[in-house]
């Protein structure tokens, strides 16, 4: 079996993590897989939501789109269409839910930070990109809170990345680009945390069912991927 990239079947795409692109976010960070390209700002705020109010605790959560020509034709703008498509709200729902998985919300005090994951490039696996994105950009802007004294200690607990798995041609293979992920017979977005833990798994059959050791194997990739995207984190913030 030879990949269209020629990668191995565990190997990820090229990644670049670009730390402080943005001039006047609090944090930010560009990342690449591949041809996938994603620019990740985090942004602070001191107020939370209504439901929040009161309660000392902060909220953390994040805004997912794609530029009109982020893909082979152009696609209309959702501001324009006057709402969201049913696929951006589940994107940024599970990059919200995933950030704050590893997030000490009361150690944030009653502020807010929104991810905002805007996709530059799009070639597949553009929401896992954005949640391996948006922990940098929000360790970056947790950084620049504790240098201004907003807050006393650090509240992430731990780091969290996203990885795509699938069945192409009958093997398992890591990290689909666009041409992968298209003629896949099974599809999966693993998100990870540093400590091993599972936040989300999505996986979808397109044809036949897949077994349980098939999504075992699927994990076992995504595990060794996520395992580069931890080290290429700490690298971008600095605690390498």
């Amino acid at each position: 079996m030879t990949r269209p990239s020629g990668r191995a079947p565990d190997a990820l795409r090229h990644v670049v993590l670009e730390p402080g692109v943005a001039r006047h976010a609090e944090g930010s960070c560009r990342i690449r897989m591949g041809l996938t390209e994603v620019l990740c700002t985090a942004s602070v705020e001191t107020r939370v939501p209504p439901f929040l109010r009161g309660s000392g605790q902060g909220w953390v959560t994040a805004e997912y789109g794609m530029l009109p020509r982020a893909t082979h034709t152009r696609g209309d703008r959702e501001a324009a269409r006057g709402k969201q498509s049913g696929r951006t709200q589940e994107i940024q729902r599970l990059i919200g839910r995933s950030l704050r998985a590893v997030t000490d919300l009361k150690a944030m005090g009653e502020m807010s930070i929104t991810l905002d994951c805007d996709v530059l490039t799009a070639d597949g696996g553009t929401r896992c990109a954005s949640i391996t994105g948006a922990w940098v950009a929000l360790h970056l802007a947790f950084r620049h809170c504790l240098k201004m004294n907003v807050i006393a200690s650090m509240p992430l607990r731990d780091q969290v990345a996203a990885v795509s798995c699938g069945l192409w041609q009958g093997e398992a293979v890591l990290d689909l680009d666009y041409d992968e992920d298209s003629k896949a017979q099974t599809d999966a977005n693993f998100v990870l945390t540093g400590k091993g833990g599972l936040v989300e798994v999505q996986g979808t059959a397109e044809g036949e069912p897949f077994s349980e050791a098939q999504l075992l194997s699927l994990l076992k990739l995504a595990r060794h991927g996520t395992e580069e995207l931890f080290r290429q984190q700490r690298v971008a913030v600095g605690i390498a």
